[in-house]
């Protein structure tokens, strides 16, 4: 791979270069190998290896009975399937490792200037090169020597940050694993929202049911007590337009008769009117005596007999409720917490009894 020069010796181009050399994990350069995820995002192969083995703790004591593992890019979270050889299965990205050898060597032939390491405040052309124990601050070796860490432990510079970088290393791993988990519990949770609203649904869907049962019963028997009211209505009716009928019939018999008896009592011949007048007399008599029909009770009319009271019923409905259960959450594996009876009703609806 070649690049024109003057392209390297642009500082500025160097600079906006070496930023996308850099591991999002360690936040140094990519070291070799450099594999590339399938995301195209890249990682050294050690910081790759720390994230899975963060993400994937035991899958070292698996044996030969290894099956893979998972990790999300730090970069962009993608999930990155690995099969049975771990990080060691991802392809190594030749082409940034061929540009971080020329970046590094065309960094070691520029002249190292002055501002590119850190100088000491105190002895400004002091280069910071140690590191004071004591104060936890680096310094330089003037003010070791004459300076306020003149009293102070000190420590090669190297070593602490090798040291300080592996922890911080550590800590970026554990992060890491730690966003995982807040994945997978996030995950966990949006299927949980998923599920609850599904099962409200259902549960919506099956109260419905019940309660249109309840009103299909409700009318089945206010038509059966109607149908009763109306065959005790038509026999009624049918009794009392009898009795009209009777005594219509015994009215008209005893019009006929005043009528009979008045022509006979406008009689004025003496022989004509008693010749008729006692067995009329006797007629009539008779006719008062057997004039006695039948007549309906007091209240004969009334239909309170069919009134009904739903006052228990009402009561029943008013008092309809899920019934409560006891039921328990499960947290990931951890922990499980009891929760009240009443704090998760079930899709049961009391039946009301009739």
């Amino acid at each position: 791979m070649e690049f024109q020069a003057g392209i390297l010796h642009d500082g500025s181009a160097m600079e906006s270069l070496e930023k996308q050399l850099i591991c999002p994990i360690c936040l140094e350069m990519f070291s070799k190998p450099v594999v590339i995820l399938p995301c195209q995002h890249n990682l050294c192969r050690k910081c790759a290896n720390d994230v899975f083995q963060a993400a994937n703790p035991y899958w070292q004591s698996r044996g030969t009975l290894i099956s893979g593992g998972r990790f999300r890019c730090p970069s962009c979270r993608h999930e990155v399937l690995l099969d049975r050889h771990g990080v060691y299965g991802l392809q190594r990205n030749l082409l940034v490792e061929n540009i971080i050898d020329i970046y590094k060597q065309e960094c070691s032939s520029r002249p190292l200037k002055k501002g590119e390491h850190p100088m000491c405040k105190e002895h400004e052309d002091e280069r910071i090169n140690i590191y004071c124990v004591t104060c936890e601050v680096p310094t330089c070796s003037m003010c070791k020597v004459f300076g306020a860490h003149k009293d102070c432990e000190v420590a090669p510079l190297e070593s602490v940050f090798q040291g300080q970088k592996t922890e911080l290393n550590n800590c970026i791993s554990m992060l890491v694993a730690g966003n995982d988990r807040i994945q997978t519990i996030i995950s966990q949770l949006e299927d949980s929202c998923q599920s609850t609203e599904e099962n409200s649904e259902a549960a919506k869907r099956e109260l419905c049911a019940r309660f249109d049962a309840l009103a299909a019963l409700l009318e089945e028997k206010k038509a059966e007590l109607l149908q009763r009211i109306s065959r005790e209505q038509a026999d009624k009716t049918a009794f009392i337009q009898s009795l009209i009928c009777q005594y219509k019939e015994q009215l008209e018999k005893s019009s006929r008769l005043v009528e009979t008896a008045i022509q006979a009592a406008e009689e004025t011949g003496g022989a004509a009117f008693l010749m008729n007048a006692k067995q009329l007399i006797k007629t009539i008599v008779e006719a008062s005596k057997g004039a006695r029909l039948d007549k309906i009770e007091q209240g004969y009319e009334s239909m309170d007999a069919f009134s009904v009271s739903l006052e228990h019923l009402s009561e029943a409905v008013h008092a309809l409720d899920f019934d409560p259960e006891e039921d328990e959450e499960y947290f990931d594996g951890e922990e499980e917490e009891e929760v009240e009876e009443n704090a998760a009703p079930e899709r049961t609806v009391m039946a009301a009894s009739l």
